[in-house]
C-alpha cells in the first residue's frame, strides 16, 4: 500500500488520465488486431487446403482479453513516475498473463489439430483414435508444465532446485499413487502393444462390448445391451482379453440329427448334402462334413466350416441360408429331422 500511495503522491491527475487513456488504447489495439488477424485466418483458409490457417484463426478468435488487460495497464504504466517494485511488479504480472494466454493458444491449437486429425481418420481406425488420444493429454500436460516454470522462474523461484525437489518428492507422490500410475502406464501399453483399439468387439471375463474410449485412467466398452462398461487399465491387462475385431475368419461348427430308421443309403448321402449346402455360398470355406456318432436319439452329422468374413451378423445370415438348404434337401430326399425321443421297454412282471 505505500507503494501505491506513492504512486498517488508522485503523480497527478493528470498523469493518471494519460496513462488511463494509453491502457484503454492498448486494449482497443488489442481487441481489433485479434478481430481482424482472426477475419483475415478465416478468410485465408477458404482459398487453401490446409488446416493450419483455419486452425490458426480459430485460436486468435479464441484470444482472451482479459488476460492481457495486465499489459494494458503496464504500458499505460510508462507515462508514470513509479517506484521500480511497483514497475517491476506490473511488468511480471503481465508477463505472467501474456504466459497463461500463450499456454490457452498452445492447449486450443492442439485439441483443435487432434479433432481434425481424428475426423479426418474417421471412427473406423480405432488404433490411430486411441494414440491420438493419449497424445493429445501428454501434450497438454507438457504445455501447462512448461508455463507453470516459466511462470515461477519470472517470480523468482529457483527452477533448478524446484525440479531437483520434485524429483525427490515425486518418488514419494508415486508410491502414494501407485495405483494411479499403473493404470497410466497401463493405457501407455495399450496404446504402444495394440491388443485393442477404438472401434473393436473384444470379451473380457464374461463381459463384451465395442471399446469406445481409451483414458488414462479407464477404457470405456458399450455392451450390446447398451450399458457403459468401464475398466481399469491396469486390471483389463491382467485379463484375458478376446478381440473379435481381428479375427480374419470365423470357423463354425454345427450338428444335424437323423432319425435312427433312416437307410443307410440315404445317410451315407448325406455328408454329401451337407458340403453342397455349405459351398452354395461364396463367403465361406468348407472344412469337413462327417457323421460323427450314434446319439441317444439321432444320427448325428458334424459340419465344419469356415466364414470368410468376421463380422457376427454376416455369419448369421449365411448360416440361415445353410440350414434352409440342408431342410429343403433333406425333405427333397424324404428324410426326417431327428425329435428326441425315448423309447420304453415293458418287460412283463414274472408270474
Amino acid at each position: 500500500m505505500r507503494l501505491f500511495h506513492q504512486a498517488w503522491r508522485d503523480n497527478d491527475l493528470q498523469a493518471f488520465a494519460i496513462a488511463l487513456g494509453i491502457a484503454l488504447a492498448a486494449m482497443i489495439v488489442f481487441y481489433l488486431v485479434r478481430f481482424v488477424a482472426a477475419r483475415v485466418l478465416a478468410a485465408l483458409s477458404k482459398r487453401t487446403d490446409t488446416a493450419l490457417d483455419d486452425i490458426a484463426s480459430r485460436v486468435i478468435a479464441r484470444t482472451r482479453l482479459w488476460l492481457l488487460v495486465p499489459l494494458a495497464a503496464n504500458i499505460g504504466a510508462s507515462a508514470l513516475d513509479l517506484h521500480d517494485r511497483l514497475s517491476n511488479a506490473l511488468s511480471l504480472v503481465a508477463l505472467i498473463g501474456l504466459v497463461i494466454q500463450a499456454g490457452l493458444w498452445a492447449t486450443h491449437f492442439i485439441t483443435l489439430w487432434l479433432e481434425g486429425k481424428t475426423a479426418a481418420r474417421g471412427a473406423a481406425d480405432g488404433e490411430t483414435l486411441t494414440a491420438l488420444s493419449l497424445l493429445g493429454f501428454a501434450a497438454r500436460v507438457a504445455v501447462w508444465a512448461i508455463v507453470l516454470l516459466v511462470a515461477l522462474d519470472q517470480m523468482g523461484f529457483n527452477i533448478t532446485a524446484l525440479v531437483a525437489g520434485l524429483g525427490v518428492g515425486g518418488v514419494a507422490v508415486a508410491l502414494a499413487v501407485q495405483n494411479i500410475l499403473g493404470d497410466l502406464f497401463a493405457s501407455l501399453s495399450i496404446v504402444l502393444d495394440k491388443p485393442f483399439v477404438v472401434g473393436d468387439f473384444i470379451v473380457v471375463d464374461q463381459l463384451r462390448g465395442t471399446v469406445e474410449r481409451v483414458g488414462v485412467k479407464t477404457t470405456r466398452l458399450r455392451s450390446l445391451d447398451g450399458e457403459l462398461l468401464v475398466f481399469s487399465n491396469a486390471d483389463l491387462l491382467k485379463s484375458r482379453i478376446r478381440n473379435f475385431k481381428r479375427m480374419n475368419d470365423r470357423r463354425i461348427a454345427f450338428a444335424v440329427g437323423v432319425p435312427h430308421e433312416t437307410a443307410p443309403e440315404k445317410v451315407a448321402a448325406i455328408p454329401v448334402m451337407l458340403r453342397e449346402a455349405v459351398e452354395a455360398n461364396a463367403r465361406t470355406r468348407f472344412d469337413r462334413a462327417h457323421f460323427k456318432e450314434f446319439g441317444d436319439s439321432a444320427l448325428v452329422f458334424e459340419v465344419v466350416y469356415f466364414v470368410l468374413d468376421p463380422d457376427f451378423n454376416t455369419y448369421m445370415d449365411i448360416q440361415q441360408a445353410i440350414n434352409f438348404t440342408i431342410l429343403e434337401r433333406l425333405r427333397d430326399e424324404g428324410i426326417a429331422i431327428a425329435r428326441p425321443t425315448r423309447t420304453l421297454h415293458l418287460v412283463p412282471a414274472p408270474v
